[in-house]
């Protein structure tokens, strides 16, 4: 038969150190504003753009789709997949806010090429357009790295304007993509 003293004196330890466990579980952060501000992009997208990779070649015309999520209201994920010139791309995308930075930051990885780009950002003060900033290969100047800019602007809430746009050598900001992307109407 167990002894009651002993069942009384081990539920109550059992008590106090559960009560000392909840009490040192960190907070978790919660997602500020700028990470609710990534959550319009959820949803499927239509896109369809225009590209062109130097000033003497032609442009090419792109069409595809984005798939747009939220991961655990920090990360948006956008899913991309398109034809590029009779090239099928895929393309994954991840944006979130790093709260100690006070900016936008992510990724970009492609099937099409082997470098991984990373993104800082902002949105403006109207609260419709952001831009991410990266560095990478610049393919108008074989060997070098210059800076990029993707720019997202909401039109409305089921439209979307995308720009890419690379840092020539003299200075000078080329658009090579300009599109749309327009929410898919079962949303």
């Amino acid at each position: 038969m167990p002894n009651p003293l002993l069942l009384l004196s081990l539920t109550f330890a059992l008590l106090f150190v559960g009560d000392a466990v909840a009490q040192e579980q960190p907070t978790m952060p919660e997602p500020t504003p700028e990470h609710q501000w990534l959550q319009q992009f959820s949803g499927n997208w239509t896109t369809k753009s225009e590209s062109s990779m130097g000033p003497d070649q032609p442009p090419v015309q792109c069409e595809g789709i984005m798939t747009s999520r939220m991961l655990g209201g920090f990360w948006l994920i956008n899913n991309m997949k398109g034809d590029y010139a009779g090239t099928p791309m895929n393309g994954i995308q991840t944006i979130g806010f790093d709260e100690s930075q006070k900016k936008y930051v992510g990724t970009w990885i492609d099937s099409v090429t082997s470098f991984m780009w990373h993104y800082e950002g902002h949105v403006d003060s109207t609260g419709k357009v952001l831009t991410l900033e990266a560095e990478g290969p610049n393919f108008m100047s074989d060997g070098k790295t210059t800076k990029f800019e993707d720019i997202y602007e909401f039109r409305s809430e089921n439209e979307l304007s995308i720009q890419s746009r690379i840092l020539a050598d003299d200075g000078q900001w080329i658009t090579f993509v300009s599109g749309t992307a327009t929410r898919s109407k079962s949303e």
